[in-house]
């Protein structure tokens, strides 16, 4: 192989077109048999690996580019795994060409087609990443079959998760909001203000947004401060909610790793906070926030009133149990 192919090659992950494999001077008939004896692979019609065995994600990638052609670039969760946002690249590689153009879809493989160009360059050709998440949201958003203004009730933790990482990862909001408003329809926008407005507010994860909803919000309970650092015992510490004031802070736990109760490091930060600042810290998880709001918010109203508080909780709903 000539230094100039095997740069090449090098530079492309070791992921080739047919085309360019018959200028190097291969034979049609050299490459089919070299993909039948399972020296080389053909993921796509037209692209070659010049390998055996397992393939990486960018190996991947890279062929749905070259299969795509001129123009293509990583979008929507491929994009966002490209460029670090989320840890996770899927199934399937999702690719955005052109509108004019047509490339038909295969197995492992998406195609979308935009009338945007908003490649960025790098490595491998990629939405920006503000993009790639308002995209990953309006399929999220939207069920399917169903118009382009319609929204899923049933994925709202799902939304507001990826908007979290997004943020997270490195979007900024003004980067979200900014891209938001040059697209004419977007399917999840109310949700994505809305939850662009918590994010800045501290909010950092499905639940922290379902407890805010649907325990503080609609009990008309007061706010917590979010993610508020202090000093407790000679450690930093960060509590999800603390009312400033009331002496009471709540934390909340979305994680499955200690389903039996707090960790040893919770409880010490329990007991450092009561003896240092006096604080009560009542702990949530997913079950008492998703499951039992209601319960939850008399309790946590309960603590309130019990300290400093002087306001009264509202019922949700004439079923709610603040309502008896």
């Amino acid at each position: 192989m000539a230094p100039e192919v095997r740069r090449t090659v090098v530079r492309q992950d070791a992921v080739v077109t047919t085309a360019q494999l018959v200028g190097w001077g291969y034979a049609s008939a050299t490459v089919r048999r070299r993909v039948a004896s399972g020296d080389w692979q053909r993921p796509f019609r037209g692209v070659v690996v010049l390998q055996s065995g397992p393939t990486s994600w960018r190996q991947r990638a890279r062929a749905a580019l070259l299969y795509a052609g001129p123009g293509a670039a990583l979008t929507h969760r491929s994009a966002a795994y490209h460029h670090g946002v989320v840890r996770d690249p899927g199934p399937v590689v999702h690719v955005v060409v052109p509108h004019a153009r047509a490339v038909t879809a295969q197995r492992g493989l998406v195609v979308h087609r935009t009338r945007r160009t908003r490649w960025s360059g790098g490595v491998l050709p990629a939405v920006e990443p503000a993009e790639a998440v308002l995209d990953m949201l309006a399929d999220a958003a939207t069920p399917p079959g169903a118009g382009t203004t319609a929204v899923r009730r049933d994925v709202t933790d799902a939304v507001v998760g990826l908007i979290c990482d997004a943020v997270r990862g490195g979007v900024r909001p003004e980067a979200l909001l900014s891209h938001a408003r040059r697209r004419g329809r977007l399917p999840g926008r109310a949700l994505l203000l809305a939850m662009l407005d918590e994010v800045r507010a501290g909010v950092e994860s499905p639940l922290e947004h379902r407890f805010t909803r649907d325990v503080e919000r609609a009990h008309g309970l007061p706010r917590g401060v979010a993610q508020r650092w202090e000093r407790v015992d000679g450690r930093w510490i960060r509590a999800d909610r603390v009312y400033v004031g009331l002496g009471v802070r709540a934390e909340l736990d979305g994680s499955l790793a200690h389903p039996f109760g707090a960790t040893d490091d919770d409880v010490w930060r329990d007991n450092a906070v009561l003896l240092t600042s006096g604080d009560t810290t009542l702990r949530y998880r997913w079950r008492h926030v998703a499951v039992t709001p209601c319960a939850t918010a008399a309790q946590l109203a309960t603590a309130l009133r019990a300290r400093a508080w002087r306001g009264h909780p509202r019922p949700c709903s004439p079923a709610c149990p603040l309502a008896a």
